[in-house]
C-alpha cells in the first residue's frame, strides 16, 4: 500500500477519534467557562451528572439520553451541546453531531471548538473540502491548534497536493519546533515526493527530538535502502542494538540485512542468539510474526527461522511459523515436518494440528487424517475442533454414521458454535435425511439469523424437495442480502422460481448464476432445464452442452437430455 493511503489517512482518523483529542478543545468551545457547570440549570446539571456516571460506566445509549434531557433544559449551553457531540460521536451517529455543531456555528461562527468538531465530523464522513476550509480557517484564527496542522497536512497528501501538505507542516514545526511528529510527516512527504536529502534532515531531526523511538530510524533505513547505502544501514541497526540489546526488532532487521546481503555468519550469530532466547521471550516471535509473517513475507519469514531454528531446534513456536510459512508456499511436506514437531503443550498445538489433519486430507491420505486427529482428540477431549474435523474426514469417506457421532459430540461440547450444526446438517443431507438437515439448518439460523449459507441451503432443500416453496423463496431473497453476487445463492433462486412453475423468472435468475460462476455444472443444467420448459431448444443445448463439459461424474442423465434434444442415438 502507498505511503498516500496509508500512513496519513491512519493519522488523521486516529486524531479523529483518540479520546485524548475528542475534547481537548472544549476550552475553546466553552468560550473559556468552567467546565464544572455550575451555571447550569439545577435539573439540567442533574442530567449532565447522571450522564456522565453512565458514560463511565460505558453505558453510551442511556447517557445521551441525559445528556439530550440537558440540552433540553439548557438550550443555550455551548458546553453541553459539545458534550452531546462527543457522545453522539461515540455511537457513530455522525449526522446527528454535525446537526449540533452547525447549530452552534449559526450562532457563533468563530467559535474555535465548535470548528474543531466540523473539520473533524467532516473529514470522518470523507467531506474533504469542507473538512479542509474549516482546518485552514482554525489555523488562521488559532495557530497554536497543534493537531489540526496534521489533520490538514494529511488531507493535502490524500488528494496528491504534496506541495501544500509540505508547506501545513513546516508552519506546524515552525510553531512548535519541538514536535516530534512535524519532522517525521514532513521526512515522510519528502521521501515520497523523491527528495531523500531533505527526507533524511528532517528524520535524523525527529530521532533528535525523540531519541528514545526508533520509528524514524526505521524510516531512514528505509531512505537508505532505496540508495543502496548499506553501511548506513548497518550503523544505524548497530546503534540500536548499543542503546538497548534487548531490541527484538532491531536484531531481527540486522540478521535479515545481513543474511540478505552476503554476510551469513554475522546473520547466524545474531539469528541464533535471538532463536534461544525465543524460548523464554515470546516477544521474539510475535516480532516474526508481526514483521515478517504477517506482511505474507514467507521467503523472508523462513530465511531468518533457518539460523534461529539453530539456536532453538526443538522449538514449537518457530517450528510452528514455518510450518506456517511453507504452508502458505505450497510446499506440503515441509510444512508437515515443522507441524509434526509442534509439542502438544504449545500455544501453537490446535493450529499446527488442524494443519496436519489438513495436508493429510489435501493428499488424499484421509485415514492418515483420521487416527492422527483420533489420537489428538485423546490428549485434548474437549476441543470442538478436532472433532469438526474427524467428522469432516469421516464425512468425507462417505462414513456418515462415524461423521454424525463426531460433530454430536462437538455439539455437546459447544452448543452456539453455528459451524458444527451447519455441519452435521450436511452430513443428514448427504446420508439421504433430509428432515434431519432442515433441523440443523434451522438451528443454525436461530444462532445465527444473517449466516446465509445456512438460509440458502434450508431454501434450496425445500425446493429440491418441491416443499414451502413460499418460505424457501423468502430465505433465499434474505440469504441474497448477506451475499448479494453469490452465484450458488442465485441458482437457489433460480431453481426456486423453476420449482414454481415461473419459467421466465427462472432463466432470468439462473442466466445471472451460470454469468457469476460460468463452469458449474450443477447451475448450467438448470439453466437448460428452464430453457426445456421455455420450449428454446437452442438456448438449452448449449447449457447442456457446456455443464457436460464441466461435469466429471455421473454424465448419464445430462447425456440423456442432449439426447432428447438433438434426436441422435435413439
Amino acid at each position: 500500500m502507498s505511503f498516500k493511503s496509508e500512513r496519513f489517512i491512519s493519522i488523521a482518523f486516529l486524531l479523529l477519534f483518540l479520546p485524548g483529542c475528542s475534547f481537548s478543545f472544549l476550552n475553546h468551545f466553552t468560550g473559556g467557562k468552567n467546565k464544572t457547570g455550575a451555571s447550569f440549570p439545577e435539573n439540567s446539571y442533574f442530567y449532565f451528572t447522571e450522564s456522565q456516571i453512565l458514560k463511565n460506566r460505558g453505558n453510551v445509549n442511556k447517557a445521551v439520553e441525559y445528556m439530550e434531557s440537558a440540552v433540553a433544559l439548557d438550550p443555550e449551553s455551548v458546553f453541553l451541546k459539545g458534550e452531546l457531540v462527543n457522545l453522539y460521536l461515540q455511537r457513530k451517529e455522525n449526522d446527528k453531531a454535525l446537526a449540533l455543531v452547525e447549530e452552534v456555528l449559526r450562532k457563533d461562527p468563530e467559535n474555535i471548538g465548535a470548528l474543531i468538531l466540523f473539520g473533524r465530523i467532516k473529514h470522518s464522513l470523507r467531506k474533504v473540502d469542507d473538512a479542509r476550509k474549516a482546518y485552514e480557517k482554525i489555523i488562521a484564527e488559532s495557530p497554536k491548534q497543534q493537531n489540526i496542522y496534521l489533520l490538514l497536512g494529511s488531507l493535502y497528501v490524500e488528494e496528491g497536493e504534496f506541495d501544500k501538505a509540505v508547506s501545513v507542516f513546516e508552519k506546524l514545526v515552525k510553531n512548535f519546533p519541538d514536535y516530534y511528529l512535524g519532522y517525521f510527516y514532513l521526512g515522510k512527504i519528502n521521501a515520497q515526493k523523491g527528495n531523500s536529502a531533505e527526507a533524511e534532515k528532517n528524520y535524523r531531526k525527529a530521532v533528535e527530538l525523540k531519541p528514545n523511538l526508533d520509528e524514524s530510524r526505521y524510516e531512514l533505513i528505509n531512505l537508505y535502502k532505496v540508495s543502496g547505502e548499506k553501511d548506513k544501514i548497518i550503523l544505524i541497526l548497530n546503534e540500536m542494538l548499543k542503546k538497548n540489546p534487548e531490541n527484538i526488532r532491531a536484531a531481527l532487521e540486522l540478521g535479515y540485512f545481513y543474511k540478505k546481503n552476503n554476510m551469513p555468519q554475522d546473520g547466524e550469530k545474531i539469528l541464533r542468539n535471538l532463536g534461544a532466547r525465543s524460548l523464554s521471550e515470546f516477544d521474539v516471535v510475535v516480532n516474526v510474526i508481526q514483521f515478517y509473517l504477517d506482511q505474507k513475507r514467507y521467503n523472508d519469514t523462513l530465511l531468518i527461522l533457518e539460523d534461529m531454528l539453530k539456536g532453538a531446534p526443538a522449538s514449537s513456536d518457530l517450528n510452528h511459523i514455518a510450518g506456517l510459512s511453507f504452508f502458505a508456499l505450497k510446499n506440503e511436506d515441509m510444512a508437515l515436518s515443522h507441524f509434526l514437531k509442534v509439542k502438544s503443550d504449545s500455544r501453537f498445538y490446535s493450529d499446527a494440528a488442524v494443519h496436519v489433519s489438513l495436508i493429510y486430507q489435501s493428499k488424499g491420505k484421509l485415514k492418515e487424517a483420521i487416527i492422527f486427529i483420533r489420537d489428538v482428540i485423546e490428549r485434548e477431549p474437549d476441543n470442538p475442533e478436532f472433532l469438526f474435523y474427524l467428522g469432516l474426514f469421516h464425512e468425507e469417506l462417505e462414513e456418515y454414521e462415524n461423521a454424525e457421532k463426531a460433530l454430536l459430540k462437538a455439539v455437546e461440547i459447544d452448543q452456539d458454535d453455528s459451524r458444527l450444526y451447519f455441519r452435521l446438517g450436511v452430513v443428514y443431507d448427504k446420508w439421504g435425511k433430509k428432515e434431519k438437515t432442515l433441523e440443523q439448518m434451522k438451528t443454525v439460523i436461530r444462532i445465527d439469523p444473517k449466516n446465509a449459507n445456512a438460509l440458502n441451503y434450508l431454501g434450496y432443500t425445500y425446493a429440491e424437495m418441491g416443499e414451502n416453496l413460499e418460505e424457501a423463496e423468502k430465505l433465499i431473497m434474505e440469504a441474497l442480502k448477506y451475499k448479494p453476487d453469490d452465484g450458488y445463492i442465485t441458482d437457489s433462486l433460480g431453481w426456486v422460481y423453476f420449482k414454481k412453475g415461473l419459467y421466465d423468472k427462472a432463466v432470468e435468475v439462473l442466466k445471472k448464476a451460470a454469468s457469476l460462476i460460468p463452469e458449474d455444472p450443477v447451475i448450467l443444467e438448470h439453466l437448460g432445464d428452464a430453457y426445456m420448459k421455455m420450449k428454446d431448444s437452442k438456448n438449452a443445448l448449449e447449457a447442456y452442452s457446456r455443464s457436460l463439459r464441466y461435469k466429471k461424474e455421473d454424465q448419464n442423465l445430462i447425456k440423456t437430455k442432449i439426447r432428447e434434444i438433438t434426436g441422435e442415438g435413439r
